[in-house]
């Protein structure tokens, strides 16, 4: 099975200083066209946390379905802001866990799996210290999951690739480029991690014009084969 996947900070769908315009984003997604997209600060912050991604558009501009789960709250989109669309025929047979995890800040991941694979949505702190014990914790639920293809990928909030990342040693890390800052990005916060029975085929950074007006981060994005698994 190939699959093209990829994670996107929306930035609430402000851009860098407003106004709220989810249509740019959406557009950026539908031009990705992935399977399946984690996202990220899909709600506002404060308060009820609403939705800043409106349900009702992504079906018709994208194609994708957001998964099904409980949500921070009666009028959220997502988990800790988090949220994963993917192809109606692949979240019709998906099932989702939320994840919490250990830091100063609420922190949560949240671990779709389907069709073998399970996915991991990560939006880690801003502490290095959080972000390690994060990061330790998935890689403990990743080594139980034996048998499944594992993508962990996300919004690391790291911005070195040489340390805070120990916990990940059983995995293959990639950091298909440059995402931050959208307008002249240059630090690679948004990565993704694969077990050993993914393939990377191509990955990559979505740089358009778009994309560097519609969020303060750029997609990052990744076709994956599944070894073991038919078309």
């Amino acid at each position: 099975m190939i699959l093209r996947v990829a994670s996107y900070n929306l930035h609430k769908c402000q851009g860098l200083t407003g106004p709220h315009a989810p249509e740019r984003n959406l557009q950026v997604i539908a031009d990705l066209a992935p399977d399946i997209i984690a996202l990220q600060e899909v709600d506002f912050r404060f308060g009820a946390r609403p939705e800043a991604l409106p349900r009702a558009l992504i079906q018709d501009m994208t194609g994708l379905v957001p998964v099904q789960m409980r949500t921070t709250g009666e009028t959220s989109l997502g988990w800790h802001g988090q949220q994963v669309l993917m192809r109606p025929d692949l979240a019709s047979k998906a099932t989702t866990r939320r994840l919490p995890l250990p830091g100063i800040e609420p922190r949560g991941a949240l671990a779709v799996r389907v069709a073998g694979l399970t996915l991991i949505g990560v939006h880690l702190g801003l502490a290095r210290s959080s972000r390690r014990a994060q990061l330790a914790r998935l890689a403990a639920k990743a080594s139980r999951l034996a048998g499944d293809a594992i993508v962990l990928m996300g919004d690391f909030n790291e911005w070195r690739g040489d340390r805070g990342l120990e916990s990940l040693e059983g995995l293959h890390v990639i950091t298909p480029g440059p995402s931050y800052p959208a307008p002249m990005p240059t630090l690679r916060l948004d990565r993704m991690a694969f077990s050993s029975s993914v393939e990377v085929l191509r990955c990559g950074v979505a740089d358009s014009d778009l994309a560097r007006q519609a969020s303060d981060h750029l997609p990052i994005w990744a076709e994956i084969r599944l070894r073991g698994r038919s078309h």
